[in-house]
């Protein structure tokens, strides 16, 4: 009922006046809002996509609250999703693209009426493309006004079906570009956003994966934090797999949409730039550089492919990142061998000439202050005959009038480059120049500068003369060298140097952007030098022309060239030694005051800041310029202008007497520093000194530890000896005591003594063993008195101070103990000896006592058996005495050692003393210098303040330095007297 209701309505043709666009899209929505039958609800959604492109107005403005309702509740049907996601995009998208034909839309369409379509107003094509623009920004806002439908459009990302997928990857797209702060915003803060849309790489269908691609791109322009986290979601490398599935250069536009890519995530990102050259991803863009011998017939979009890889490289090292950063992805490309794939580029025949132009640059950024990569640069050479240098080939570029604009730019980056921070490269170049090393065979880059210099194109005078600069930029050797440099003019003239004739062009009124360059060589030149000052001024007629030209009112196209002279005119007072009588700094300004006047030179000076071209160049080192005419300024040069404009304008409102002062305390200040420093220096080696003295203390009382533990375990070994001594003693009082009893217990008496002389025999033996062990220590403790006695002789030779002295007599102490341990020892041990005789003593009488009983005794054979005994036991006897005997000479011995460790330490107590002396000699000689360096110290300050006074800047870092410093000394100078008190 409701489908054939809908037909007699719309689809018949009624007699009445027919339905307008707006009615018939009212009833569509009608229809998508209140029919129950999904069939319905999907014919009415069809209807209203085939509509959206031409009503745009109306069903955006109807329909698109409807249509996020069926998005939400029609889940279930792909068909229908699919239908208002079409539908959502045509009415969001501003792009124009060519309408698909599809019958079934056509066919779901109504008829409408032609009055009912929008009427053809006379606007022009830029206005109606605007109001499409404010139309699609106006149906975004509407659709993000509920940020839950961004998060219901990245839940529909996850159906796999084609007909859901795609139109929700446009979707999404099209809101980005119209909105892509706040669609960033609501991804960034959804769970797993950025995770749904990184799985768009991985679908198998392509147009898919190729418009997730374009999705990316918008979603990571300008986001940070999306671009670390599509980053960390392994983008790298599915986009590095993606390139060289398609083909890497040779690729199409899917190559170009990767990086792009790449390139959002790259640029001004350091942290996804660290990522990517830690994963190794720069040796995967080697290969894509690679050429070969027939580059002809190149393809557009290998053009741009080729295009994009390189600007890729450049992102990784650009000059705007931090050095560090730049400096490891520089080292990583030359290891890679990309370096070398790029100047193979560079020297290929065929390649086209803006890949060519765009590699220049390329490899001028790789090599940028990278001394490896400069020198690798340097020894490229052009598959020529002869072979020429890369560079010399580039520079014939550079000042060849005939070559593109843009390629002689990039030549003229790619030399400064090479010459950044690197003075070898510059000594190169300036030894081309000098008498002694030309080659009238070859040409050189020398040459080549020189020609470029004073030819009849004036870019090709500017670029050589920029080049020229960098060659001397921040190198005093090199200034002074090309001073040497002369140059044959013509036939029988002499030769002229190359500042003279420099000065000699400028003098005859060339182009502005001859003279230009050539001030900007001159400033350069001569700036830090005051030897190339001397040699300009030498020139009677350099000054009188500086000096017309800034005096002179000139037009707007002048006041560049004014400002560069009066800089120059400066730079020669700033830096001037005074050894020209008739140019000496009061001179100059003298001649400035009266010819010119010191504020109207002043404002001269200003001219150069002031330009609207100064500004552009001061940006970035690359010199990029719209046309050759606007091509004035060089980066460096603005530094230097930056540099020196303060201070000339300084030096010239100075008058003679400040000078004078100036130059007074500067020389008072310089031979003040010499003298801190001497002290500074002083100061410093006597504190290593300490130091080491303060190391051997530590060492001495480590020995000392080491010894007083050695005296505890002797000890604990004496007390041992004495037990056993008395256990002795009063096992042989028994055996006495036995022997006297009846003859009844003879023979028990006599098995008891033969076991108690085992034990004795046993107990000796232990004696032996204990001062064998008593003879190594001893000998331990005289090879630690002489390792005693040669560390104070170390000592006593770089002592400072009274720091290790009290050490000293404790360790003299301590041997002094160990002296009165071992006679006590020694005195044990007579003991011992003795009561060993009255053993021995006791033993012979028992052995006596069985003799006489036996006058009485009927047994022979026992006698006789006691007999053996005795005489077995009176020979063990003998030899126990031998071995006392031995103890004793041994003994002997060690008294001596000892009575010499004591005179040893005797001696040392005298060299103490000594040592002692010479430190109390050192501390006051030391107190001394620091009382004259506190002297010195004040002088400054009070110098300080009258340079303060006089109006001189003072150095703020120059004055912490020295106010530390001193402090420095101060806290040395407290250190020691703490360690003094506490040695005493």
């Amino acid at each position: 009922m409701t489908m054939n209701f809908f037909r007699g309505v719309m689809g018949g043709q009624p007699a009445g006046p027919q339905p307008t666009g707006a009615e018939t899209i009212h009833k569509l929505c009608d229809r998508v809002a209140s029919s129950t039958l999904l069939e319905d609800r999907r014919d009415a959604v069809r209807a209203l996509k085939s509509l959206s492109k031409k009503y745009r107005l109306e069903v955006g403005t109807q329909a698109m609250d409807h249509l996020v309702h069926i998005l939400q509740t029609d889940r279930s049907d792909s068909e229908i999703l699919g239908y208002a996601l079409d539908t959502l995009y045509n009415i969001i998208c501003n792009d124009e693209e060519e309408e698909q034909d599809e019958s079934e839309d056509m066919a779901a369409a109504p008829p409408i009426p032609v009055s009912g379509k929008h009427k053809n107003v006379p606007v022009s094509d830029e206005n109606a493309q605007k109001q499409d623009e404010d139309l699609g920004v106006l149906f975004t806002d509407k659709f993000l006004g509920d940020s839950e439908n961004v998060t219901l459009l990245l839940t529909l990302l996850e159906e796999f079906d084609f007909h859901v997928r795609w139109p929700g990857v446009k979707l999404l797209t099209a809101l980005l570009k119209n909105q892509c702060n706040q669609v960033q915003g609501v991804i960034l803060v959804s769970p797993m956003g950025v995770s749904r849309l990184m799985d768009l790489l991985a679908d198998s269908r392509e147009v898919i994966r190729n418009d997730g691609l374009l999705l990316l791109q918008q979603l990571t322009k300008g986001n940070a934090a999306i671009q670390k986290i599509v980053a960390f979601e392994n983008a790298f490398e599915r986009l590095l797999d993606i390139i060289t599935e398609e083909g890497s250069s040779d690729g199409g536009i899917v190559v170009e949409d990767c990086l792009l890519l790449l390139v959002n995530l790259l640029k001004n990102n350091s942290s996804n730039q660290n990522f990517f050259k830690e994963g190794s991803y720069i040796q995967r863009m080697k290969p894509w550089f690679e050429v070969g011998d027939d580059n002809s017939g190149w393809s557009a979009q290998k053009v741009t492919n080729l295009h994009l890889m390189l600007q890729l490289v450049r992102v990784m090292v650009s000059p705007v990142n931090s050095p560090g950063a730049t400096s490891s992805c520089q080292k990583s490309m030359y290891q890679c061998g990309l370096l070398q794939q790029l100047c193979t580029i560079l020297m290929a025949t065929g390649v086209p000439a803006d890949i060519l132009t765009e590699t220049i640059n390329t490899v001028s950024e790789v090599i940028r202050g990278s001394q490896i990569n400069q020198d690798y640069f340097a020894s490229v050479n052009a598959p020529s005959n002869p072979p020429r240098p890369a560079i010399v080939v580039l520079l014939m570029s550079m000042v060849n009038e005939r070559q593109p604009f843009v390629l002689r730019c990039a030549v003229l980056y790619c030399f400064q480059c090479f010459l950044y921070k690197n003075q070898k490269g510059q000594g190169e170049i300036v030894a081309t120049l000098l008498p002694s090393t030309i080659d009238a065979n070859s040409i050189s880059a020398g040459q080549l500068l020189c020609g470029g210099l004073f030819s009849a194109d004036s870019l090709s005078n500017w670029c050589a003369a920029v080049a020229l600069a960098h060659a001397l930029q921040d190198n005093l050797t090199q200034k002074e060298q090309l001073l040497r440099v002369q140059l044959a003019t013509s036939l029988g003239k002499p030769p002229v140097s190359l500042l003279q004739q420099c000065t000699n062009i400028l003098s005859q009124g060339s182009k502005v952007q001859t003279r230009v360059g050539l001030l900007m060589l001159l400033c350069t030149w001569i700036s830090n030098c005051p030897i190339a000052v001397t040699h300009f001024l030498h020139n009677q007629e350099n000054v009188p022309f500086l000096t017309g030209q800034i005096s002179e009112n000139l037009g707007e196209d002048e006041r560049l060239v004014q400002g560069l002279c009066a800089l120059l005119l400066g730079i020669c007072i700033y830096y001037n030694d005074n050894s020209l009588e008739n140019y000496t700094k009061d001179k100059l300004k003298q001649l400035i005051e009266k010819r010119i006047g010191k504020e109207n030179f002043v404002e001269k000076l200003g001219f150069v800041t002031k330009h609207e071209l100064y500004s552009r160049a001061a940006q970035k080192p690359q010199p990029v310029f719209p046309s050759p005419e606007q091509m004035l300024f060089d980066h460096e040069f603005t530094k230097l202008v930056k540099e020196l404009e303060g201070v000339i304008t300084k030096a010239v409102h100075k008058t003679s007497e400040e000078e004078k002062k100036e130059e007074e305390v500067k020389k008072t200040l310089e031979q003040h520093d010499s003298i801190v420093i001497q002290y500074k220096d002083l100061i410093r080696d006597q504190d290593t000194q300490i130091q080491e003295l303060r190391e051997q203390v530590s060492t001495l009382s480590l020995n000392s530890e080491q010894m007083q533990n050695q005296i505890t375990q002797q000890q604990s070994q004496i007390q041992q000896h004495k037990d056993q001594y008395n256990i002795l003693k009063l096992k042989l009082g028994k055996d006495s005591q036995g022997l006297s009893s009846s003859q009844g217990e003879g023979a028990h008496v006599n098995g008891l003594h033969s076991e108690e002389l085992s034990q004795l025999r046993e107990e000796v033996e232990e004696l032996r063993r204990q001062h064998a062990l008593q003879h190594t220590q001893l000998s331990d403790k005289d090879s630690l008195i002489n390792t005693l006695r040669c560390g104070a002789a170390a000592a006593a030779q770089t002592a400072e101070g009274g720091v290790g002295g009290s050490d000293n007599t404790e360790l003299l102490g301590e041997v002094e103990s160990l002296r009165s341990r071992v006679q006590a020892q020694c005195a044990e041990i007579s003991q011992l000896q003795t009561e060993r005789l009255e053993l021995i003593r006791r033993a012979e009488a028992v052995s006596s006592a069985p003799a006489s009983s036996s006058e009485s005794s009927a047994d022979t054979v026992t006698v006789s058996e006691l007999e053996s005994r005795l005489a077995a036991q009176t020979t063990e006897a003998e030899r126990l005495k031998e071995e006392c005997r031995g103890l004793r000479e041994g003994h002997a011995g060690l008294e001596q050692q000892l009575a010499s460790a004591t005179s040893t330490v005797a001696i040392e107590q005298t060299e103490k003393t000594k040592l002692q002396q010479e430190v109390q000699e050192s501390k006051k000689e030391q107190d001394d210098l620091l009382m004259l360096l506190a002297d010195q110290d004040q002088k400054i300050l009070n110098l300080k303040q009258r340079l303060r006074d006089l109006g001189e800047t003072i150095d703020e870092d120059e004055d912490e330095l020295d106010t530390r410093d001193q402090f420095g000394e101060d806290d040395d100078d407290d250190n020691e007297e703490e360690d003094e008190e506490n040695n005493d």
